[in-house]
């Protein structure tokens, strides 16, 4: 709740500037207000919007939780309080609700769609500069299960990584008595070759990145053979019309940029009573 805190105050600094200009001229007395979905999708951003209201000293009631169904018509929350933190708080408000929707509503089109595999939904790092918890919270809202917040979360070495290395299996080696004892170290695979390489390595997790689904049986099948332990991930330019092909190779997961850098902002409006 920390990070939301500041995060909120943050964005309302942003807004207001010096100040509201018309702060000091509004009219005086209390308003009631509604804010209202003109789009299909699923709402998100209400636990981030909710901190706002307190913070700007308005009352507010939501008729949704994050995650529910919003059809355009729709209202989301009642919001009660001077006109002009009303007024100074709509914008921001709004765009907390409508970016955080878009994304949840994006990811929720691709959990629909891995209904009755075993397999799971991630998203990615793809995220912008400094709204990345925010994002995530949104991606998770919409289904899917957040893969690494940052760099400390997980070792992972991608093909930028690996050129950096002679000796993979040492330098996994000497990594185990670096990181953390339970710490996961996941390796990008482009080739089935890197994959063997990589599971005898020792790596905890492969990500078959830009691999063709048949590529990626093959490698399953190898890892349920030889490596049963280690976790399969699929990855790199997954989209709506070829995830369950994927879905179907028996991989443990899936990661999808697209679930935040792809959606779209749903369209919400705050109208006066």
């Amino acid at each position: 709740m920390i990070n939301i805190k500041k995060f909120v105050k943050n964005a309302i600094i942003e807004d207001n500037g010096r100040g509201d200009l018309f702060f000091d001229v509004a009219p005086k007395g209390r308003f009631t207000a509604r804010a209202i979905s003109k789009s299909d999708g699923i709402v998100a951003g209400i636990q981030y919007a909710k901190v706002l209201a307190r913070t700007e000293k308005f009352d507010c009631k939501f008729l949704k939780r994050d995650g529910e169904e919003i059809k355009a018509g729709e209202v989301i929350a009642e919001l009660e309080g001077k006109a002009s933190v009303l007024l100074s708080s709509e914008r921001t408000f709004l765009n907390m609700l409508q970016h955080a929707s878009g994304i949840a509503t994006e990811a929720n089109k691709y959990a629909k769609l891995l209904e009755g595999y075993d397999v799971v939904l991630l998203d990615t790092r793809k995220t912008r500069p400094q709204l990345r918890d925010f994002e995530k919270y949104a991606s998770r809202v919409g289904g899917s299960i957040n893969h690494r917040l940052g760099l400390d979360d997980c070792l992972m070495l991608k093909d930028t990584h690996l050129r950096t290395i002679k000796d993979l299996k040492g330098f996994i080696k000497k990594a185990r008595k670096r990181i953390s004892w339970v710490t996961k170290i996941e390796i990008e695979c482009e080739t089935f070759s890197q994959v063997e390489e990589a599971m005898e390595a020792g790596a905890d997790i492969i990500m078959c990145d830009n691999m063709t689904p048949e590529q990626i049986k093959d490698v399953v099948k190898y890892r349920d053979e030889k490596y049963p332990h280690i976790l399969l991930e699929a990855s790199g330019n997954i989209n709506l019309d070829t995830i369950q092909t994927y879905a179907k190779t028996g991989v443990d997961a899936i990661s999808s940029g697209s679930i935040i850098h792809q959606a779209t902002w749903l369209d919400f409006s705050m109208k006066f009573d």
